[in-house]
């Protein structure tokens, strides 16, 4: 019997990543670009709960990263698509850095994961804002 988790969030980056990267890869230099939009929606997938985050990606969707907040020294978040959307790097206090593209609600998850990093670090102080 293991320890139940609270999901905040689960589910795939956002849909408006797809369509702009679809619409610029009507120019044959946003190809890339496209295809780096058709993969995250694929296969990224990000599940946020009270004790960790983790991401699922790569090739067919086979590799998987978990963090736990204890380990999180800073993260930090960009806005997309006029603030629809946006991206999250999450530092790690062995140097290591998770990337998160297109997180939707990207301002209430950074506002989540800050509170859990808050409640599991208590005594680092002003580190995590972006």
């Amino acid at each position: 019997m293991g320890i139940r988790e609270e999901i905040y969030y689960e589910g795939g980056p956002h849909i408006g990543d797809l369509i702009v990267n679809i619409l610029i890869g009507l120019t044959v230099v946003g190809l890339p670009l496209t295809i780096g939009a058709v993969v995250r929606a694929l296969w990224l997938r990000y599940r946020i709960t009270d004790r960790r985050i983790s991401v699922t990606g790569g090739w067919m969707g086979r590799e998987r990263t978990d963090i736990i907040y204890s380990e999180v020294v800073k993260i930090v978040k960009v806005p997309r698509g006029i603030g629809l959307w946006g991206d999250m790097v999450v530092t790690l206090r062995n140097g290591s850095r998770l990337e998160m593209r297109a997180v939707p609600r990207f301002r209430e998850v950074y506002d989540y994961i800050n509170e859990r990093i808050a409640a599991k670090n208590p005594n680092q102080i002003g580190v995590i804002k972006s």
